[in-house]
């Protein structure tokens, strides 16, 4: 009995020691150990909701009630992000406070740019949304061209992160123009708005607890339709409150 016990520790032992090795020679669980972005669960979902709607009120404040204009929070947003994404990619392992200040910040830049190619462009809606989903489609293609994959689970190199930010960022922004564009343009409004989004994310639950379809698109589709549903009440308090011309 003793020897069994021994022998049960002493495999667990070797279990664990074996795992970290296989972790290493295994280039999909290498990846996944280093990489420098969170565990996709239900708490990643949540956070990220609230990161976004604190990043689209910092976004507001500046070029609505500040009344600094698109432009100039466009600018000071995008030297924000750029300052984060590189602190990210030096960092040499996750930092979760780094890494949703950079979705924060990713989220302050995409609601004025969003904002900006809506209306500062003169394109309206329409033309900013498919202006920005160019963009985003643009992205993955060249991480997959140049890395095979666009797993989040490979998040640990320099040209990797680099291709992760900017997918991020795309996707907000695009999240975004979407919001406004279905609520405006589309006519359904902001609340008729939220039910549609709700209605794609619910789908979206579907396919991934019942289907086979592929869990990096799953997540990048969740990724840019939870943005317009949280964009929702976020713009309806804009809306009702009286806020003054914005300026290009």
């Amino acid at each position: 009995m003793q020897r069994n016990a021994s022998l049960g520790h002493w495999e667990g032992g070797l279990t664990s020691q074996t795992k970290q090795v296989c972790a290493m020679n295994d280039p999909a669980l290498r990846d996944r150990a280093l990489s420098k972005v969170p565990e996709v669960t239900l708490v990643f979902w949540i956070i990220k909701i609230a990161a976004t709607t604190l990043g689209e009120t910092g976004g507001d404040t500046v070029t609505m009630t500040l009344n600094w204009g698109y432009l100039t929070g466009t600018a000071i947003f995008l030297t924000l992000l750029i300052a984060l994404v590189l602190a990210q990619i030096v960092a040499n392992r996750f930092h979760p406070f780094l890494y949703w200040a950079t979705v924060v910040a990713s989220t302050t830049f995409g609601t004025t740019m969003a904002d900006f190619a809506d209306r500062s462009l003169g394109i309206g809606y329409t033309g900013g949304s498919l202006l920005l989903f160019g963009s985003l489609m643009l992205v993955p293609v060249l991480w997959y061209w140049f890395e095979g994959t666009i797993s989040v689970d490979t998040v640990s190199r320099p040209k990797v992160e680099a291709f992760y930010w900017a997918a991020i960022t795309f996707s907000q922004t695009l999240g975004t123009a979407l919001g406004d564009w279905i609520a405006d343009t589309g006519g359904l409004g902001y609340e008729r708005g939220a039910l549609v989004f709700a209605a794609g994310l619910a789908v979206l639950a579907g396919l991934y607890y019942w289907t086979n379809v592929s869990r990096v698109l799953l997540f990048w589709a969740a990724f840019i339709l939870t943005r317009p549903l949280q964009h929702v009440p976020t713009a309806m308090n804009r809306d009702s409150q009286d806020t003054p011309e914005v300026r290009v």
